[in-house]
């Protein structure tokens, strides 16, 4: 070794931290090729005594150095922190594997007991994780709490079997009387896809301990997003949610917005470029009215989400004691909509929780609306013709219970549904009301508006078209506020007054449909918060009911009345 090379590795040697149980080489720029040229690294950790946590960040170490620091680490039976991210600068990909498998044995021979693995910005793919698997499943890790792998590439293949062996890992802890309790996972940036992350989220239900998620940038869509709903709601502790630059689309935010009803302790959300949408957006703010009591930041930026939902989000968030940041950044809001939501929170002293709104992609217009649906490759373009969306939300967790119709039932309802008539409607009023399934929120809107089609000038038919949208809505609008956000927004979807995801076959509107609403509005089961909703979008969307214009501007006024204390 030049004598150049000595002087420089004894002066970053010398900035080596010491303390508290921790040797740090952190940040030293250290080129550790063999056992020579770690020789002075070797003897730091071979004299420290009780050795509790080592970083070796930003060093770069080659195979044969690797040996010889796992040598020395082969004593350390009190090493319970491991800070070992961005430790293969420069090194072939085909050595990172053998050197991991090298310092993973040497930790289990000498019998630590892990509480934290940083291996994050390592870029070691699918064939590192095998060079941690071993690890993974042995007892040094059955106390691990923190587990840090950004950034690594992992992939497909690299995320099942890191799945597989963190469910070997809590099976093996459990025998033996002390379950694995992973509180914090880290794995962004690792081109996962859906299978990997539906692989993962196996082991995050089976362990249900964990307080922190951080996997954004993996290529998850709905599918894979949906199977970590799933997940999540078995992990009461969850503190963190980062899912940042995946994409959610309706179907994926609508699972993950039944999965936080569960959950108490949640505090920071970020969904922030993963194509929540509108829909997608006023059912999580449907969730933050009626659950998420400590949450403190939101982040929903980038989602192609419109002025109207971005306000009922605004309404949601002012109730909330520990709110400290909303950001609603690069959505679809337009000038007038971002003044309106600045304004909405100035008005009580909140302006400073709002993020900056600099990048707003201003607000849609019809062409680019038309190529948002051709672009949608998830499939969700079927959604509302096939009722995909209802099966999606029946799949978690949000099925009213109501028992399936009798044949002959179904029959007459169809009848009706296809052509309705006063005649229909005043034979089969209870069937009509029985029909409606709050899992259904797509079938309950368009039996809504085929009910309020028949709206007329004659009392007595008036009478009924009332009764049974009395029955519907009170049993629609009694669910859950999620249950009944989802109903009044695809209501408003299939009206075009608010723009859906995918294909949606609008309803052609009459006045009396507006009418039926403005009567339901005054009900008792139409609460203030279910009127500031539809207030809040109707007054940022209504265009859609000019050819309704005096039945639009009735609906509006019972709607102002109703929700005041918003306004």
């Amino acid at each position: 070794m030049a004598s150049d090379d000595i002087a420089q590795l004894a002066d970053a040697l010398s900035k080596t931290h010491v303390g508290d149980g921790e040797l740090s080489f952190k940040g030293l720029g250290l080129k550790l090729d063999d056992s020579e040229s770690a020789a002075e690294l070797l003897g730091k950790i071979e004299q420290y005594p009780g050795l509790r946590a080592l970083r070796l960040e930003g060093n770069t170490v080659g195979v044969e150095a690797a040996k010889a620091i796992a040598k020395a680490l082969e004593s350390k039976d009190q090493l319970q922190r491991c800070y070992w991210s961005d430790m293969f600068t420069g090194r072939l990909r085909s050595e990172i594997p053998t050197a991991l498998m090298c310092l993973s044995g040497a930790l289990m021979s000498a019998g630590a007991r892990l509480t934290e693995l940083d291996l994050s910005d390592n870029a070691f793919g699918p064939d590192g994780v095998k060079g941690i698997e071993q690890l993974l499943r042995s007892p040094s890790c059955h106390t691990l709490r923190e587990l840090r792998l950004n950034n690594c590439g992992m992939g497909i293949g690299g995320g099942k079997i890191l799945a597989e062996a963190l469910i070997e890992c809590h099976k093996k802890s459990t025998a033996v009387g002390s379950a694995l309790r992973l509180k914090v996972f880290v794995a962004g940036r690792n081109r996962l896809e859906n299978d990997g992350a539906s692989a993962l989220a196996k082991a995050f239900q089976l362990m249900g301990s964990l307080e922190e998620i951080h996997m954004p940038q993996n290529g998850i869509n709905y599918a894979g997003v949906m199977a970590l709903a799933s997940a999540i709601r078995h992990n009461p502790e969850l503190q963190v949610l980062n899912f940042n630059d995946n994409t959610f689309t309706k179907r994926g935010t609508l699972a993950m917005a039944q999965a936080l009803r569960h959950l108490r302790n949640i505090q920071v959300i970020n969904f922030g470029d993963c194509l929540v949408r509108s829909e997608g957006a006023i059912a999580l703010a449907a969730v933050l009215t009626e659950g998420l009591p400590v949450l403190k930041e939101l982040n929903l930026s980038f989602g192609e989400i419109t002025a109207g939902a971005a306000l009922v989000v605004a309404q949601a968030v002012l109730d909330k004691p520990h709110m400290e940041k909303v950001n609603l950044n690069g959505n679809c809001l337009g000038e007038d909509g971002c003044d309106v939501l600045r304004e909405v929170l100035d008005n009580v002293d909140k302006g400073d929780m709002l993020a900056s709104l600099s990048e707003d992609e201003g607000e849609p217009d019809d062409e680019e609306d038309e190529d948002s649906d051709a672009g949608d490759s998830d499939g969700s373009d079927e959604c509302y013709e096939t009722g995909e969306c209802e099966e999606i939300v029946k799949e978690n967790g949000m099925n009213g219970g109501e028992s399936p119709e009798k044949p002959q039932s179904q029959a007459e309802i169809l009848s009706f549904l296809s052509h309705p008539s006063a005649e229909k409607l005043s034979h089969m009023k209870m069937n009509l009301q029985q029909e409606v399934n709050v899992s259904e929120p797509n079938k309950a809107a368009e039996l809504f508006l085929k009910i309020g089609s028949l709206h007329s000038q004659d009392a007595e038919a008036n009478a009924a078209v009332f009764e049974v949208i009395d029955g519907v809505l009170k049993k629609v609008l009694s669910a859950s506020a999620l249950q009944s956000h989802c109903f009044l927004t695809t209501l408003l979807v299939l009206m075009g007054v608010l723009k859906g995801e995918g294909k949606v076959k609008k309803v052609p509107l009459v006045p009396g449909q507006l009418l039926c609403l403005e009567h339901a509005v005054q009900q008792e089961y139409f609460t203030q918060d279910h009127a500031s909703v539809l207030h809040t979008l109707l007054s940022r969307n209504g265009d859609a009911l000019k050819s309704c214009s005096s039945a639009k501007d009735r609906l509006s006024s019972a709607l102002e009345k109703k929700s005041h204390k918003y306004h």
